[in-house]
């Protein structure tokens, strides 16, 4: 029987209230609809295998209890293992009465091919492009691998309910709507994301997830003449027309931010009315929530983090993860920051960093600035990269829970 419920103001509250004392205030965050840890625990990478099912599992359950109460994954991490080992550590820690489902915000992803088979590519087909009842065509697949259309959504969805035995997902992304653009026109993919938010405000209207939006990799970050750019107001408003007269429940987005992937701080790639704005500006001024990943660039930081940016994050942090992980955490506008963990000695060691108040404004400018200057010198980011980059007004739609 699936577990019932979905997190609710209430419920991450008092999840709040019982982790409070032994982390910062500002660990806890708002955007007014949940309150979520500043770190969220992601699932990722591994082996398909018991041993790494086994491993994830008990990072969950370890994560929940020192404070970690947003959890984020795909349908397709690890074959849907990933999804599975969260139902597993969902069934014992609501089974044994240590939390609630309201407490807890669970998080995935649809769009990307799922079959556990080695012929993917043929099960599809089968199921899809060759069936009969199937409305899904050849030209719905993109790059061998990428399919919104509603039919194909639709069964992603019932599938992650069924592997992470909830009745409602708490926040459902579409994952990387940008590889569509490797091969259809912007015209042909909003009109395909029109359908595809049909598809996830029904499922709201069933009660399936609780809210929306797209995970993405590039489609963020990359300026506006390039092929992948995604146009989030452009997006919203999308959102917006399905539901006519109503609130759209897109709600959430979902890109990388770290200390080699800076630009959701520093690129100005989103045009709202006429202004550019950086990723989390837009979002900011959009009433969308943010949510960074991959918050130690992939483990690429470990060990490879200037002396000057060591110097200026501050000496209560003795690991590069724990100085990666406080700067992603820290961007002005964030609710949670991901990481992903298996052993119990990483889950330790990197959340020593909720004991530590985030950086101010003023210091994550000066350290988003050593950092732009040394990504400069290894010619990995344009010369003429703007680093004004704390605009954000004072009055953020994320604050302390």
């Amino acid at each position: 029987m699936k577990i019932s419920g979905k997190a609710t103001l209430e419920g991450t509250k008092n999840y709040r209230d019982k982790h409070i004392e032994k982390c910062a205030p500002d660990h806890f965050r708002t955007n007014n609809e949940l309150i979520a840890s500043s770190i969220g625990l992601g699932t990722y990478l591994g082996q398909v295998d018991e041993e790494t099912n086994h491993q994830v599992t008990q990072a969950i359950i370890e994560c929940v209890k020192q404070g970690i109460n947003l959890i984020d994954s795909a349908i397709i991490y690890r074959g849907q293992q990933g999804e599975r080992s969260i139902g597993k550590a969902l069934r014992y820690l609501i089974g044994s009465g240590y939390i609630s489902r309201n407490e807890l915000i669970i998080c995935t992803k649809g769009g990307f091919i799922t079959e556990e088979k080695t012929e993917y590519l043929n099960w599809f087909s089968q199921h899809y492009i060759e069936n009969n009842d199937s409305q899904v065509n050849t030209t719905d697949l993109v790059h061998n691998s990428h399919c919104i259309h509603p039919e194909y959504l639709q069964d992603q969805i019932n599938l992650s309910l069924d592997n992470l035995g909830v009745e409602t997902i708490d926040v459902y992304y579409i994952h990387n709507p940008e590889t569509q653009l490797l091969e259809i026109s912007p015209d042909v993919f909003y009109k395909r994301l029109y359908a595809a938010f049909e598809v996830l405000e029904s499922a709201v209207e069933a009660g399936k997830i609780a809210a929306y939006g797209i995970a993405t990799w590039d489609g963020l970050r990359v300026p506006p003449n390039n092929a992948q750019h995604l146009d989030l107001a452009k997006i919203k408003s999308i959102a917006a027309e399905v539901v006519v007269n109503k609130n759209d429940k897109f709600r959430y987005i979902e890109f990388p931010l770290n200390m080699g992937m800076p630009e959701a701080l520093i690129a100005p790639t989103q045009n709202v009315a006429g202004e550019l704005f950086t990723v989390l500006e837009a979002a900011n001024s959009l009433g969308l929530t943010s949510i960074a990943s991959a918050s130690l660039y992939q483990a690429r930081v470990i060990g490879r983090i200037p002396e000057s940016v060591v110097n200026a994050i501050g000496e209560n942090f003795n690991s590069d993860s724990q100085r990666a992980l406080q700067y992603t955490r820290s961007a002005p506008g964030l609710l949670s920051a991901l990481v992903g963990m298996k052993k119990l000695e990483h889950i330790d060691e990197n959340l020593k960093t909720k004991l530590y108040p985030s950086l101010t404004r003023e210091k994550i400018q000066e350290v988003t600035y050593k950092i732009v200057e040394v990504l400069k010198s290894m010619q990995l980011i344009n010369e003429n990269c703007n680093y004004d980059i704390v605009r954000l007004s004072s009055e953020t739609n994320v604050f302390t829970g």
